[in-house]
């Protein structure tokens, strides 16, 4: 009989109890856990063992947990959970998430963080190989560029038929542009939409959405092509949009 695959996961954190607390809530969820105060252990834990996801905590004692995460993704693409605390400014927000998959903000539920760490896990198997799929012709459809919005199974796929993978946030999030290119949404509308469809957006902001999606469809997300900015006032779709 095939044994269940047991996913590894590095806490880096330099308070003891919390530490203690996510090995506790991990290890009873099925993971197997080590944990760390700081990069020195982080980097032997790593030559040591395959690590299946970090979770870092941003402000620790002697580092920066930023940067530490900079340091991992430089060479690697294991996922990056940071833990952050409610006071950190927006700008640093948006910047911890041009290296991590996910942020959580203390104080935070275990409950939530474990639906981050195994949303995190199974995107990141999906993502190791190839996710070929087919354009079903009764699905109702929004086709714009090389890309095709399909509504009745909620994915994002490209012409070829291969599937974006994205979480159900950022499908949500862009449904509700797709389907009003030109019309300048502000964030608390945006925020609103998401909440009514019960998307998973939690404490996230709609800035780091936008910066996700964008990584993911933009050709240049540094110059966007199809969601803009409208400072003071929103995000916009801009392009044609096809219904079929």
């Amino acid at each position: 009989m095939r044994k269940p695959v047991v996913h590894h996961v590095v806490v880096v954190d330099d308070d003891v109890e919390i530490r203690e607390a996510l090995a506790d809530a991990l290890t009873n969820n099925g993971y197997r856990v080590t944990t760390v105060a700081g990069g020195e252990q982080l980097w032997q834990a790593l030559k040591k063992n395959a690590c299946d996801l970090l979770l870092i905590d941003l402000y620790l004692d002697r580092e920066n947990g930023l940067q530490l995460a900079r340091q991992v993704r430089q060479d690697s693409d294991i996922p990056i959970i940071m833990l952050t605390g409610k006071g950190d400014e927006t700008d640093r927000i948006l910047g911890l998430e041009l290296v991590a998959d996910d942020f959580l903000m203390k104080p935070f539920n275990l409950r939530e963080l474990l639906a981050r760490i195994n949303a995190l896990i199974r995107r990141s198997t999906r993502l190791g190989r190839p996710l070929p799929t087919v354009i079903d012709t009764d699905h109702e459809c929004l086709f714009f560029g090389e890309w095709v919005l399909d509504l009745t199974s909620r994915e994002l796929k490209e012409r070829s038929g291969r599937r974006m993978d994205l979480t159900f946030g950022e499908y949500s999030l862009l449904e509700v542009l797709v389907r009003s290119p030109g019309r300048v949404f502000s964030r608390d509308q945006l925020l609103d939409r998401l909440h009514r469809m019960e998307s998973d957006v939690y404490d996230r902001t709609i800035d780091v959405m936008i910066l996700r999606l964008r990584r993911k469809i933009e050709p240049n997300p540094k110059k966007p092509r199809y969601i803009l900015t409208r400072r003071g006032a929103g995000y916009l779709f801009s392009g044609k949009v096809r219904k079929a």
